[in-house]
């Protein structure tokens, strides 16, 4: 069902675009419009662009742009009707619903309160018989009962069904519990629980919602961790497990792990600040959710090669990002003669917290961490392996922006294999000069293609016409600006080349048709995030409205020869596809 127009309306008027806003990121003013670091892809100048008076966001980096129901929909991982329940909310106004439709309750509410419930089952078992091998298992692990009960840790036996029975009860459906990712469904239809065995951690957003769960296996079973799958309320790349506690911590960084027994552990020694990337590497959208509670990064993954390789892609992640980043070194543990992997977990158990804290006041930056990584692929006792780590070193660091930077980090590297910082800063300024004039180049091959620069970012959406699409945009765009001219608008829908532009241009009608000026912000309910995105970046393009009749009618022209031409040219194949047929026909005979 269609929320009713009038709703919105005054929803958009209580939602202030730059009040929401403001709430995920730091806007300062500059001209007529405020700007702040994009909340959707990392970056150090600002690129993202807030417009009051249009009430529309874009980002001239990534190219996102919309509402501000379309910012809450990508920032809150929302859908379109959850994003309109969540601003009423914000807005204390309540969302009409059709008393004669006897919809089912919002399938988003049910799944999070049936997670709620399932955490709850899953708590209470472990206090019962059957969690006497999970209770074992904690012990094991030095995991005190307050710090399971803060954390909300729970178990689950191995039985088929064990969790399924007690949620139907509780009046939730089977679809529900698929939905859900806590029930799977087998060929025969059957549905059985898909976590069996485990201990259960709760994954909890910092709204205090149960999104999904990670369950520890208690026996050799295979995965050792099972996480929920994607489900309409829980996203792997978009979560960080413990951000619901480490949000109030009173540190000025957080500790980014890998397994939420380490984050588990960190915190029961007093670093409340530890979150885990729930088994994935970490992702853009885990920075954005990051971003909203510090500007501090200590990475502190396992020191075995795959969490050495996390670690670098982590740093890549974040480098043009605004996070001061620093990569905490686990010690290498030898047992044997074989190196043996260590973690924050074992760590504390074995050396304790003030050890840790340690650790953490000697932790390499994340460019003295890649220095020394860089520095182990080479033999600097040798000529030839010192030359070729001064390359790869200087490559490093003249992607650097500060001066001070470069010549710090230059000073290091040079002392560090016996060469003079002046050699050093040398290599340092020819391989980033030349670095920049690769870059120059490239943004100026790019500025020399028009039809590149023309074209939407979102490949769904290219032109297939580059000329037709650049007048049907103006035409958009003059209905926006002087809506008045919709009268000496005599073109259809169907002449447009591009279907996306046709689509909106007959919104754009109906709306005038009816008498209601074309609102942008209006515009969440019909188009799609990345048609959203276009329809600003069109509007965001200089148009001027005097003459806007002639122009108007010069975009119509251009749309119906370039229509004219495509036709030309395709009865001009067809009619050659029939003399070579005939020929064909004529060889055969």
């Amino acid at each position: 069902m269609p929320f009713p127009e009038r709703f919105l309306e005054e929803l958009m008027e209580r939602s202030d675009i730059y009040d929401v806003v403001s709430g995920y990121v730091r806007l300062t003013k500059r001209g007529s419009n405020y700007f702040g670091l994009c909340p959707f892809h990392n970056e150090k100048t600002p690129s993202f662009s807030v417009n009051q008076d249009k009430q529309i966001y874009k980002c001239f980096g990534c190219g996102k742009g919309g509402s501000v129901v379309n910012f809450i929909m990508e920032v809150e991982n929302l859908s379109y009707p959850d994003a309109i329940h969540f601003l009423a909310n914000k807005a204390g106004m309540t969302v009409p619903e059709d008393d004669g439709d006897n919809r089912l309750p919002n399938l988003r509410k049910r799944l999070l309160s049936l997670n709620k419930d399932a955490a709850r089952f899953y708590y209470s078992l472990l206090g019962e018989n059957e969690g006497a091998v999970a209770r074992t298992y904690l012990e094991k692990r030095k995991i005190s009962h307050k710090t399971a009960t803060r954390f909300g840790v729970g178990c689950v036996p191995n039985e088929w069904d064990r969790l399924t029975r007690a949620m139907k009860k509780l009046g939730y459906t089977d679809y529900e519990l698929v939905e859900a990712g806590l029930a799977v469904k087998n060929n025969k239809g059957s549905v059985y629980d898909k976590f069996r065995d485990r201990l259960m951690f709760p994954v909890i957003d910092v709204r205090g919602e149960v999104l999904g769960f990670s369950g520890r296996t208690l026996s050799d079973a295979e995965p050792k961790y099972l996480n929920s799958p994607e489900t309409p309320v829980f996203s792997k790349r978009r979560t960080l497990f413990g951000i619901n506690l480490a949000k109030n911590t009173k540190r000025s960084s957080i500790i980014l792990c890998e397994g939420n027994i380490d984050v588990v552990m960190l915190h029961q020694a007093g670093f409340d600040n530890a979150v885990a990337s729930m088994g994935t590497s970490l992702t853009v959208e885990q920075t954005r959710l990051l971003s909203r509670y510090t500007s501090e990064i200590d990475i502190c993954y396992d020191n075995d090669p795959a969490g050495i390789k996390a670690t670098d892609r982590a740093i890549e992640i974040l480098k043009n990002s605004e996070f001061k980043v620093k990569v905490i070194r686990l010690p290498d543990k030898i047992e044997d003669g074989k190196k043996i992997k260590i973690d924050a977990d074992d760590y504390i158990k074995q050396f304790g917290a003030d050890a840790f804290e340690k650790l953490i006041s000697g932790s390499d930056d994340r460019v003295e961490y890649a220095l020394v990584n860089l520095q182990g692929k080479f033999d600097i006792s040798s000529d030839e392996g010192r030359v070729e780590y001064l390359k790869a070193a200087g490559e490093l660091i003249a992607t650097l922006g500060s001066p001070v930077e470069r010549e710090v980090y230059g000073g290091r590297v040079a002392a560090a294999v016996g060469i003079s910082a002046e050699a050093m800063k040398l290599e340092i300024d020819r391989t980033r000069k030349r670095k920049i004039g690769q870059q120059r180049k490239k943004m100026e091959k790019e500025a020399l293609s028009p039809v590149s620069a023309l074209q939407p970012k979102a490949r769904a959406l290219r032109y297939d016409n580059v000329r037709s699409a650049a007048a049907e945009e103006g035409v958009i765009r003059l209905l926006i600006r002087d809506p008045e001219i919709i009268e000496a608008c005599d073109i259809d829908t169907d002449e447009f080349s591009s279907p996306i532009l046709g689509k909106i241009y007959s919104i754009i009608r109906a709306k005038l048709n009816e008498g209601k000026a074309p609102q942008i912000s209006l515009f969440s309910e019909y188009l799609t995030e990345d048609e959203m995105s276009l329809l600003v970046r069109i509007d965001e393009k200089p148009e001027s409205v005097s003459g806007s009749r002639e122009a108007l009618k010069d975009y119509i022209s251009v749309i119906r020869t370039e229509k004219l031409k495509d036709s030309t040219d395709l009865l001009a194949l067809a009619e050659k596809y029939k003399k070579t047929k005939g020929m064909e026909d004529k060889n055969v005979e």
